[in-house]
């Protein structure tokens, strides 16, 4: 089977958006290739090596890849994804230069390859994120595993948002609190927030596809007792409010249901928000504040921030 590949040479502030397009049109996952990877310090915190071929990456900004199926369709395709991504600049969303290319691949060119480069990758004190078709056995007595086959969409659950948020999640969930993930993706704060005990897991996701793949990663770690993945957009799904709600999207989409989270988050409880450039700190910060919560911590990996608020008692 042929594929075609889509590149966009695009900024760092605009892939999420673009990815989740991409993911929209049919892509099942993306290859992020940020030139800033290069030169950024690592902090080795958990015995990660890093080893980076300039040649793989653009000489600045961003370039994002997907696959789709090459058929009839695929001209159609192509040209609403540029559509879509153009209309980013709406809501003030620098595009870089976005320049879009496409050519054919062959099935064995990528379908797998790229699996040499994902392993297991221990995020924080207590998480290790494994790939399905890795050998794991832990190393601590209290280590959390979570499977995650990045084939099946919205990549590996390494990037640093995702990272911090299970951090935050970390230090404010166990067995007395519910739990409400906003944007849940590939279900991956939800899988962490289960196996760190949490009584119940609301996961949600306007996106069907990742829906989808939430539940499929559930089953895969098995805590379909615990979490209920649901599609439903923002916090229209929720009927109780919960001590934690975690929500890593866009701090665009952030900014628009601020009022609506300090409803849901009980009093005394967490709100982790995540997905923010470092640029927008300010605002959801600020948001944040007017709306009632009390920042009780800003974290900050790379050029990402998640801030970890509560509602006072």
């Amino acid at each position: 089977m042929k594929w075609s590949e889509f590149s966009i040479h695009t900024s760092n502030e605009a892939v999420d958006a673009i990815s989740n397009i991409l993911h929209e049109a049919g892509a099942s996952g993306v290859v992020i290739e940020d030139s800033f990877d290069l030169e950024k310090p690592r902090e080795q915190v958990f015995g990660e090596i890093y080893a980076l071929d300039p040649v793989d990456f653009p000489v600045n900004g961003v370039i994002v890849k997907a696959y789709l199926p090459l058929n009839s369709f695929l001209g159609e395709t192509v040209e609403e994804i540029k559509q879509s991504i153009n209309n980013l600049a709406n809501f003030n969303l620098d595009l870089g230069s976005n320049k879009v290319t496409t050519c054919e691949v062959d099935d064995e060119d990528w379908s797998t390859s790229w699996k040499k480069y994902y392993h297991p990758v221990k995020i924080s004190n207590r998480f290790t994120i494994v790939p399905t078709w890795e050998d794991y056995q832990p190393v601590e007595s209290d280590e959390l595993i979570i499977e995650l086959d990045p084939g099946m969409a919205f990549g590996t659950g390494t990037h640093p948002t995702t990272v911090m948020s299970l951090q935050a999640l970390e230090k404010h969930v166990n067995n007395e609190v519910d739990v409400i993930d906003v944007g849940t993706g590939s279900g991956v704060l939800a899988i962490g927030a289960a196996l760190l005990g949490a009584k119940t897991v609301h996961a949600l996701d306007l996106d069907e596809v990742a829906v989808r793949s939430a539940i499929e990663n559930v089953e895969l770690n098995k805590v379909s007792d615990k979490i209920e993945v649901v599609q439903g957009d923002l916090l229209d799904t929720v009927k109780e409010p919960a001590e934690v709600v975690v929500a890593n999207i866009l701090a665009e989409i952030i900014l628009t249901f601020v009022d609506d989270a300090f409803t849901i988050v009980k009093p005394g409880g967490i709100y982790i928000t995540s997905g923010i450039i470092e640029g927008r700190k300010e605002d959801v910060k600020n948001a944040l504040i007017d709306a009632g919560f009390e920042i009780d911590e800003v974290m900050m990996m790379e050029d990402w921030v998640t801030i970890v608020s509560r509602k006072p008692l």
